[in-house]
């Protein structure tokens, strides 16, 4: 099973300038490879294969900005947008009725925009790994804490937001093994004042509420601050709005990352071996 570290990299991060310019360089190569595959499946010669891509692309100056590892992955992603079109297209023409309109083409990100950036095992240094148990990225002159282990680590993704960047460290542990031999079963109802309705045929189980009033507060504070600003200011977005929307997005994903944790702790102690959603039932 994967699970995922997660760090808030913000302009004040002495890694920063050098992320935000490898990101950028990112979406350089992303366009610029994507303008490929398009002019081939526009012009009818099909969608060349990641292998095709990598080969054209590898000696222009965007795919050398990159290390090489990252600057693969920037493909690879591209190839799977790609492949994941098509496959809807192919869906789209046999069984319409699961969309709402027309699978679009993979576009091209703005020209301003950023890019996700992967970095492999083979990205990350071993070395300053097994002496310091820090990552330490390609091209990237800052180590970041951790808390998991060399042998558990998978790659590590850097992934653009608002007005900071998140890394995403991801790893795998073990499943956990279950010692019961019968099933149990617990049930979830989502809802908006009780966020999580949780009850189970475990014996003796008694059913459990998560309150979501707390939600529902930070929402409605966001959307009545966001609307005072822009009456304000005459503009939907600006800097103030991004960091109001980037401090609402920090306390929604902090209280509902609280609450399944909470859950799954429950019914990992409870040793459930199946959860229904209640709602869909």
């Amino acid at each position: 099973m994967q699970l995922v570290e997660q760090r808030i990299i913000k302009k004040s991060n002495p890694a920063w300038q050098q992320i935000d310019a490898m990101s950028f360089a990112a979406k350089n190569l992303w366009n610029a490879a994507n303008y490929c595959i398009r002019q081939s499946f526009v012009y009818g010669h099909g969608v060349p294969s990641y292998n095709s891509i990598d080969k054209l692309i590898k000696p222009c100056q965007k795919y050398k900005t990159l290390p090489a590892k990252v600057a693969q992955q920037v493909l690879k992603l591209l190839d799977k947008s790609w492949k994941g079109y098509l496959r809807a297209i192919a869906q789209c023409k046999l069984d319409n009725t699961n969309f709402t309109g027309s699978p679009k083409i993979p576009g091209y990100k703005s020209k301003d925009g950023r890019c996700v950036l992967i970095f492999t095992d083979q990205a990350t240094s071993k070395k300053i790994f097994k002496e310091s148990g820090q990552i330490k990225l390609s091209a990237i002159d800052y180590s970041f804490e951790t808390q998991i282990k060399q042998s558990e680590y998978c790659q590590s993704r850097i992934v653009p937001k608002i007005d900071h960047y998140v890394l995403e460290i991801v790893y795998e542990v073990k499943d956990h093994e279950l010692s019961q031999s019968t099933e149990r079963i617990a049930a979830i109802d989502l809802g908006i004042n009780d966020l999580m309705a949780v009850t189970s045929n475990v014996p003796g189980f008694k059913p459990v509420l998560v309150n979501g009033r707390p939600l529902k507060s930070v929402n409605q504070f966001f959307n009545k601050k966001r609307a005072t600003l822009q009456r304000r200011s005459g503009l939907k977005t600006s800097n103030w709005i991004k960091h109001l929307t980037t401090k609402r997005n920090f306390k929604v994903r902090n209280y509902l990352h609280r609450a399944s944790n909470y859950v799954i702790k429950l019914l990992v102690d409870l040793e459930v071996t199946k959860l229904v959603n209640w709602s869909k039932s």
